[in-house]
C-alpha cells in the first residue's frame, strides 16, 4: 500500500497551473513510496477557473490517460498539503490507487445503485453537491441510505461564477451523461467506496457555544417561538446579556455575530457540557431575523418542537483547538502508542482531550497503519484569515496529523453522515490495510 500522489499550484493561466500540477504528480509516481499507476483522480479548482473547467479537465485527463475515473468540484478556495489557495486561481489534485471493484463514480444521471445487485456494495461516499439543488437535505438522506454505514463526507460547491462538478469514468463519460465530457452542474456527484477501502473521518466545529442547551417548545417553519417555554427572543437576549430597549444597535451587532446550534429531536445534545464544543450531532445555522411581534428568532433552517438549541459564536481559538483534537483522535486510532505532535499553542491542551466525534465508521485498530491520503473540506467562512494568516488552517492540520498527501476545497456547506453543516471542517483519511 503506497501514498497517493498529489499536486497543487496557482497561476493566472490555468494551463500553466495544470502543467505544474502534472509535473508534481509524475515526479511522485516515479518514487517508490508513491502509487505508480493510480486510476481515480480528485480535482478541485477555485472559481477563477470555473469558466475554463472543461478545457482544464480535458487537458489533465488527456495528459493522464491511465487515470480513467475523475470526480471533483469548485470552491472559493482549494486545500492542499500544508497550503490553502483562497480567493486566487488554483487547483489541487490527488490520484487514488484503489482497486476498481472498490469504488464507483456517480452523478445525477448515473446515480449510485440502491442495492448490491450491480455487484458493487457502497460502504461510504464522497459527495459533491450544488447548494441550489431542490430538496438537498432529503437527497443527502437518501444517498446515505444507499451506503452500508450511512456515512457521507464532502461539501457543497462554492463559486461566484459557475458551480461546476467533475464526474467521469472509464470510457471518458458516465453512461447517460451524453456529451457533457465529465463537467456539469446541479445535483449530486462523487465517489462511493466499497468495504475494502479503509477510511477514518471526523468533523470539527468552528463555533463556541454560549449559554446552555434549550428545548424548542414552539416553532413555526424556520422561526423558533419558544425555548423551554419562554419567548425565544427573550432567551437569546438574556444569553447575550443585551437589550433592545433604548439604542438597539449594540444588541443587534451582538445578535449578528451569533448563530444557533441545532440537534434533532430524539438525539442527545453531546459535548457542550462535557467538553465545551459541539459534537457531530449539531448543525450550526445563521440567525436570519428577529420576530419582535411574536418574540421569535428566525433561523436559516426548518425548526420543529422537540429540537435542542444552543446559541454560539465563531471563535478562532476554539476552532483551532477542535481541529487539533480531531487530528489527534485520528492519529490515536492509527497508532495508539505513538506520541502526539507538539502542541501548536496554549489552547492545544484542551484540544487533545478525548471527545467523541465519531463518524459512524469502523474504528481503525492496531498495529499502526499509515495514512495514504486525506481529503479536507472546510467552510468558506473558515478560510483565508479566519485562523490568523495565509494557509494557517492547513498548517494546523499538517502539524497535528503529520506530513500526509491532502486535497480538498472550501465549500458553501459541509457534508458529514447524512447532514449538512456550516462553519465546520470534515477531515477524511484513507489508511493502509
Amino acid at each position: 500500500m503506497k501514498l497517493f500522489p498529489t499536486g497543487h499550484a496557482t497561476h493566472p493561466q490555468w494551463r500553466m497551473a495544470a502543467a505544474l500540477v502534472l509535473a508534481q504528480l509524475r515526479a511522485q509516481m516515479a518514487l517508490p513510496e508513491y502509487a505508480p499507476a493510480p486510476t481515480l483522480g480528485l480535482l478541485y479548482i477555485t472559481d477563477h477557473y470555473a469558466s475554463d473547467a472543461q478545457e482544464l479537465f480535458d487537458y489533465l485527463s488527456g495528459e493522464l490517460p491511465e487515470v480513467t475515473d475523475w470526480s471533483g468540484t469548485v470552491g472559493v478556495g482549494v486545500a492542499a498539503h500544508n497550503a490553502e489557495y483562497f480567493d486566487e486561481p488554483a487547483l489541487s489534485v490527488m490520484l487514488l490507487d484503489i482497486p476498481a471493484d472498490q469504488y464507483r463514480v456517480f452523478s445525477g444521471v448515473a446515480p449510485l445503485p440502491r442495492n448490491s445487485a450491480s455487484g458493487f456494495e457502497a460502504s461510504t461516499a464522497l459527495v459533491h453537491a450544488d447548494g441550489h439543488t431542490a430538496d438537498l437535505a432529503e437527497l443527502l438522506g437518501e444517498m446515505a441510505a444507499r451506503t452500508t454505514t450511512g456515512y457521507l463526507f464532502g461539501g457543497l460547491s462554492a463559486s461566484r461564477t459557475a458551480n461546476v462538478q467533475f464526474a467521469v469514468t472509464g470510457n471518458g463519460n458516465i453512461a447517460g451523461q451524453g456529451a457533457a465530457g465529465g463537467v456539469f452542474d446541479g445535483g449530486l456527484s462523487g465517489v462511493a467506496f466499497g468495504p475494502g477501502v479503509a477510511l477514518l473521518s471526523r468533523v470539527t466545529q468552528g463555533c463556541q457555544p454560549v449559554g446552555r442547551w434549550h428545548k424548542v417548545t414552539a416553532a413555526q417553519e424556520n422561526v423558533v417561538l419558544q425555548l423551554d417555554g419562554e419567548p425565544a427572543l427573550d432567551v437569546l437576549l438574556s444569553t447575550l446579556e443585551v437589550s433592545l430597549d433604548g439604542d438597539p444597535q449594540p444588541a443587534l451587532r451582538k445578535v449578528r455575530a451569533t448563530l444557533a446550534g441545532l440537534v434533532d429531536a430524539g438525539e442527545p445534545a453531546q459535548g457542550l457540557q462535557r467538553t465545551g464544543h459541539f459534537g457531530t450531532d449539531t448543525r450550526v445555522r445563521h440567525i436570519v431575523g428577529l420576530d419582535a411581534a411574536r418574540r421569535g428568532v428566525a433561523l436559516a433552517d426548518h425548526v420543529e418542537p422537540g429540537m435542542r438549541l444552543a446559541f454560539c459564536q465563531r471563535n478562532v481559538a476554539a476552532a483551532r483547538a477542535d481541529l487539533v483534537r480531531i487530528c489527534a483522535e485520528i492519529r490515536e486510532e492509527l497508532s495508539p502508542e505513538e506520541l502526539e505532535p507538539e502542541p501548536l499553542a496554549s489552547d492545544a491542551q484542551g484540544a487533545l482531550r478525548t471527545a467523541s466525534a465519531g463518524a459512524g465508521l469502523p474504528a481503525a485498530s492496531p498495529p499502526a497503519r499509515f495514512i495514504r491520503g486525506a481529503i479536507y473540506v472546510s467552510c468558506s467562512g473558515r478560510g483565508g484569515p479566519h485562523f490568523g494568516g495565509p494557509s494557517a488552517e492547513l498548517q494546523i492540520v499538517r502539524h497535528a496529523l503529520g506530513d500526509v498527501p491532502l486535497v480538498g476545497f472550501f465549500a458553501g456547506g459541509e457534508i458529514a453522515r447524512h447532514q449538512l453543516y456550516g462553519y465546520t471542517g470534515v477531515l477524511t483519511v484513507f489508511v493502509s490495510d
